[in-house]
């Protein structure tokens, strides 16, 4: 039995998965993401038949207004929450093991709110207007607090997870309320990044998704590429340099990838929280502490979620919505609370 396949919870020795359990619990997670997939597309603030979906997916258009709400509102809604979902998931997944931190969190740790602060600049101080144009702001915006924030929290010791945490919030209201106060000199011209703001999908046309999704293709490639390394690191550095790893280009390739994941989700739906919290989380409840086996569930569990989310955004209050930014942070401040309060939080 090799170290990755035991976890150490206290007293003793907990097994975890093996192989080919792993493997069908990720197809019963497949499984359960392309019906959510279907659900996303029938439900919505109307009802709309069965019949007319399935029509209007696989026939010629008849232009009736159910038609129309569904391949040009909601299927866009659900491709992009299937997008931004991967993305959210697997980029925590990524940070909590890059700083083998239980708590760490895109969100929480003030990433999204560097790409926000930044797209904020772009479209209140340089005019840029399409996402082609800010998603490099967030990217660069992501980039720089994520260095930031490595760099605060490195100690002789390596990574202190408490002082990057209370770093991160720091960051986090810092930019939060510098991107506020830009946002109130010239409210006209952030009138349309109100929603985006909350942590929304509603709205988003494909023509978003297209230019990112090749940066997220190489984010998903770089991620999986270090889950060994970052196996090895999750039992400290030197270890880690005595199997061969090579500390810094890991940490190279795991930033480019978070940076791209995170900064693509925010300039795509804005910044939504705790969901790259409580994805690997689940994960790692289900398969252990191997990286790319939690790396995979993230990346199919994440979307889940966001479309559980979505979903009840639009059904609470029908046939008005929430955003499903507001629905994630209501789901995820309880579920933080929680970890908090855990004596130990998951093993990483």
């Amino acid at each position: 039995m090799t170290a990755l396949a035991l976890r150490q919870d206290g007293p003793g020795t907990v097994r975890v998965p093996g192989p080919r359990r792993r493997l069908l619990g990720l197809v019963v997670a497949l499984v359960v993401l392309v019906v959510l997939l279907v659900l996303s597309v029938m439900i919505g603030s109307t009802a709309i038949a069965p019949s007319v979906v399935w029509d209007a997916l696989f026939h010629l258009s008849d232009g009736s207004i159910d038609q129309f709400a569904i391949r040009d509102y909601r299927l866009p809604r659900t491709i992009v929450g299937l997008v931004v979902g991967v993305a959210l998931g697997l980029s925590g997944a990524l940070i909590q093991a890059l700083t083998r931190n239980p708590l760490a969190d895109p969100g929480i740790l003030g990433v999204h709110a560097g790409a926000s602060f930044a797209v904020t600049v772009a479209v209140g101080v340089l005019g840029v207007r399409d996402v082609q144009g800010y998603m490099w702001f967030a990217f660069a915006g992501a980039l720089i607090v994520t260095l930031v924030l490595l760099a605060i929290g490195s100690t002789r010791q390596g990574s202190s997870p408490v002082v990057m945490v209370l770093a991160g919030l720091c960051v986090g209201a810092v930019l939060g309320g510098a991107r506020d106060a830009l946002q109130l000199t010239n409210p006209d011209a952030f009138d349309a990044l109100r929603s985006w703001n909350a942590g929304s999908i509603v709205g988003r046309p494909l023509e978003v998704v297209w230019p990112i999704l090749p940066c997220f293709a190489v984010a998903l490639v770089l991620a999986f590429a270090v889950t060994g390394p970052l196996n090895a690191m999750a039992m400290g550095d030197e270890l880690a340099v005595a199997q061969g790893v090579r500390l810094a280009r890991t940490r190279v390739l795991a930033i480019i990838a978070l940076t791209l994941l995170a900064g693509g989700a925010t300039a795509i739906a804005g910044p939504i929280v705790f969901l790259g919290l409580m994805v690997p989380h689940v994960a790692r409840w289900i398969v252990g502490p191997h990286q790319r086996w939690i790396f995979a569930y993230s990346a199919v569990l994440g979307p889940g979620l966001l479309l559980i989310s979505d979903i009840l955004g639009r059904v609470v209050l029908r046939p008005g919505e929430i955003q499903v930014g507001v629905v994630t942070a209501f789901v995820g401040a309880p579920v933080l609370i929680a970890l908090v309060r855990r004596k130990k939080a998951s093993g990483l």
